[in-house]
C-alpha cells in the first residue's frame, strides 16, 4: 500500500516559511506545502519584499507551491512567471478564501458564481504561463450547487490537481464539511483531486481515506498546527514516548520562538505571533483552555516563555 501524500495547507499567518522550516525540522510525514497567498499586483515591477516567503534561499527544506490571489489574468500571469524564474514550477490558483473582504471583490471563493469569468480566466492564464498551474477551490461561496457549472470548465484545462475543501465560502471554517459534494466533485473532476478539510484526528483520515480511496493526496492545516505528530500518525511513523513526545514539541516550540525572534523587529511582534499559534496548540493539552486563557494574559516574552514551558513540562 502507498504512502499517502500530505501537504501542508496555506494558513495565512501561521505556516510561513519559518513554520514549514521548523516543522520539517522537528517532525516527519508532510511530503510538500502549498504557501499562503500573495496576491496579484498591477504593473510588471514586483518588490522582492512581496514575495519573502517563497524567497528560495528560505525553502530549501520541503518541496513548496506558491499560492496567487487574483482576478486579473494579465497581473496573475506576469507574477506566475516571476515565480517560475524563482525555481517554482507549479503555480497554485486560490479559489477557495472564504473572507468576506477577499470574496466581495470577486478574488478566493468570490469567484465561484461566476463561472464565466472563472473559463475566461483560466484560459488566459493558461496559455500565458510557462508553469503548471493548479486550483485551490470551496464548493461554492453561496452553495454547493455553484460548483456543477465549474466542473466542466476545469475539466477543458490541464490542470496539474485540484485540491477541494468540501465547504461554501459563507461557512468560513465552521459547520459540517459536505462529503456527498467532494464525491461528486471526485467521481466528475478528471484531474487529480486532494481532500482538504477538518482532518484533526487520526481516525478521521483513515475514514476519509476509506470513503475516498480515488482522492490523491490530503490536506491538513489546522490539524496538523494543533497536533504536529498527526503526520507521522497517519504514516505510521511516530511511535515516541510521551516524554519524547513533549521534548520534541518543546524544541519546536523554542525553535519557532527563536526563529521569528530572529525575523521580527522586536519581542512584542514575536509574542503576538506566537500567542496566535496556541489557538490551536491549546487544543492538543489536557488543560488546553486553562493554558490559552493565561498565555493571552502575558505580556512580556520573558514571561511567555516561562508560562509555555512549565505547561509542556506539566502535560500529561
Amino acid at each position: 500500500m502507498s504512502s499517502p501524500n500530505l501537504i501542508m495547507a496555506p494558513l495565512r499567518g501561521f505556516t510561513d516559511f519559518v513554520f514549514r522550516n521548523a516543522f520539517w525540522r522537528h517532525f516527519q510525514g508532510i511530503d510538500e506545502a502549498v504557501a499562503p497567498f500573495v496576491t496579484s499586483t498591477k504593473g510588471r515591477r514586483i518588490k522582492p519584499s512581496h514575495l519573502s516567503d517563497l524567497d528560495p534561499e528560505k525553502n530549501q527544506a520541503m518541496p513548496v507551491v506558491p499560492q496567487i490571489l487574483s482576478n486579473k489574468s494579465d497581473e496573475f500571469i506576469c507574477l506566475a512567471k516571476r515565480l517560475f524564474d524563482m525555481g517554482y514550477k507549479e503555480i497554485n490558483w486560490n479559489l477557495g478564501c472564504p473572507y468576506p473582504m477577499v470574496a466581495k471583490k470577486m478574488r478566493g471563493s468570490g469567484l465561484l458564481p461566476h463561472p464565466e469569468t472563472v473559463d475566461r480566466l483560466l484560459s488566459e492564464i493558461v496559455d500565458g504561463i510557462p508553469c503548471r498551474l493548479s486550483i485551490k477551490t470551496r464548493l461554492g461561496r453561496f452553495s454547493a450547487a455553484e460548483m456543477q457549472p465549474l466542473i466542466p470548465i476545469f475539466n477543458r484545462y490541464p490542470l496539474a490537481r485540484v485540491i477541494i475543501h468540501p465547504r461554501v465560502g459563507e461557512q468560513m471554517y465552521a459547520g459540517r464539511v459536505d462529503l456527498d459534494a467532494f464525491h461528486t466533485c471526485l467521481s466528475k473532476i478528471v484531474h487529480p483531486v486532494t481532500f482538504n478539510g477538518d482532518i484533526n484526528e487520526l481516525e478521521t483520515f483513515f475514514h476519509l481515506k476509506e470513503q475516498f480511496p480515488g482522492a490523491v493526496g490530503w490536506m491538513l492545516g489546522r490539524g496538523l498546527i494543533a497536533n504536529p505528530f498527526l503526520p507521522e500518525m497517519i504514516k505510521g511513523q511516530q511511535t515516541s514516548s510521551n516524554a519524547l513526545r513533549k521534548n520534541r514539541f518543546k524544541n519546536f516550540h523554542d525553535d519557532l520562538v527563536d526563529s521569528y525572534s530572529r525575523l521580527f523587529s522586536g519581542p512584542g511582534h514575536v509574542l503576538d505571533r506566537m500567542k496566535g499559534f496556541w489557538r490551536y496548540f491549546s487544543v492538543g493539552f489536557t488543560d488546553g483552555r486553562r493554558i490559552l486563557k493565561a498565555i493571552r494574559k502575558v505580556n512580556s516574552l520573558k514571561r511567555y516563555r516561562i508560562l509555555v514551558a512549565a505547561s509542556i513540562d506539566d502535560s500529561e
